[in-house]
């Protein structure tokens, strides 16, 4: 495995952006140091033709622009906190309001539109941010390690590690939007998708805010147990498309909670994590409006995010598992996308 550093242009601020190259003998990765985000995903088909199979930008001011948070490191919370509130030992907090009158993935400019501070460590690529006390609302100093690791088994690793000087809240995820045909194919709908979940988190259509309640999927259509074409489903789900968080029943990085497969090319992404939640998103508010890679747009319904979570709006649900980061803790996280080939 090999890693390689090249420029990626310079944000509005003056900031130097960095890309690395991650490689093995098989898949290719680009990372930006800009919010340490997944820029491209190479990895063969069947007949071992190579395509990207994330959605992205050229360079880092499409990241900066209109950007749906492809490929980033999102944070401090994933998700929607209703009203942007909480209140955490007694104290009430007001955070940065970015989604109607909600707060999404971490405010207004959240880990997504940081630079990260990047080194290469042993095979992996490491990157850190220190976020002050305060932005976005958000109480305590914390500091954030993302790491990047390319097996041979063409699994890439995302390790998270943070610590907060104050209680906090944090919940982090990958927000890459795959298409598994390629990253300029348009459409997700003759894929396969399974996510092995027996409950999914009720949420009210209107504000995408969960209730606090799991619901078990059998005889719904969030029923994804056994895999199914997404195209026969996604017209049916309420909203446009998935936009859902399923309960993750074992959290063994062993466990494939999720597997999305393309059948033309062959191609095969299984996901594994230790995290409580599946987000499943299926691209529903893109509308071919922003220019991508190569100058392909990307219309709705053209990748899916599979994003391994706590449950959004945890803070607030107390039947959902603890977010809080205190003092002389660690938050740890593990995502692992593995790409394959069916036989």
């Amino acid at each position: 495995m090999t890693i390689t550093q090249a420029d990626f242009g310079v944000t509005s601020k003056g900031q130097s952006v960095s890309l690395f190259t991650l490689t093995n003998n098989t898949v290719t990765v680009k990372i930006s140091t800009f919010g340490a985000t997944i820029v491209s995903i190479q990895v063969p088909d069947k007949n071992k033709k190579i395509s990207d199979v994330v959605l992205g930008f050229d360079s880092v001011k499409g990241y900066e622009a209109k950007n749906p948070y492809f490929g980033a490191t999102v944070g401090r919370v994933s998700g929607r906190i209703g009203q942007g509130k909480f209140t955490l030992n007694g104290e009430s907090y007001q955070l940065a309001i970015n989604n109607g009158p909600n707060h999404l993935h971490g405010g207004l400019e959240g880990f997504d539109k940081k630079v990260f501070q990047a080194s290469v460590q042993n095979d992996s690529l490491q990157l850190v941010y220190v976020s002050p006390d305060g932005e976005e609302g958000y109480p305590g100093e914390v500091t954030l390690t993302v790491t990047y690791t390319l097996r041979d088994d063409n699994g890439l690793v995302i390790d998270y590690h943070a610590t907060s000087n104050q209680p906090t809240p944090i919940s982090l995820t990958n927000h890459s939007y795959f298409n598994l045909a390629g990253h300029e194919a348009g459409s997700i709908n003759d894929h396969l998708l399974q996510i092995l979940a027996d409950e999914y988190a009720e949420s009210d259509l209107k504000t995408l805010l969960n209730s606090g309640r799991l619901i078990p999927v059998t005889d719904s259509i969030f029923d994804l147990r056994q895999r199914l074409v997404i195209g026969e489903r996604i017209h049916d789900i309420p909203g446009g498309g998935f936009d859902v968080s399923f309960k993750h029943p074992n959290q063994s990085l062993d466990y494939v909670c999720a597997r999305v497969e393309h059948p033309d090319s062959g191609r095969v992404l299984e996901v594994m994590t230790n995290q409580p939640a599946v987000h499943l998103y299926t691209g529903n508010f893109l509308d071919a409006s922003l220019t991508g890679k190569q100058g392909h747009s990307y219309p709705k319904h053209s990748a899916l995010c599979l994003e391994m979570q706590n449950f959004p709006n945890a803070i607030n649900l107390p039947s959902f598992p603890n977010c809080v980061l205190k003092p002389g803790e660690a938050y740890r996280s593990t995502t692992i996308y593995k790409f394959s080939v069916s036989s």
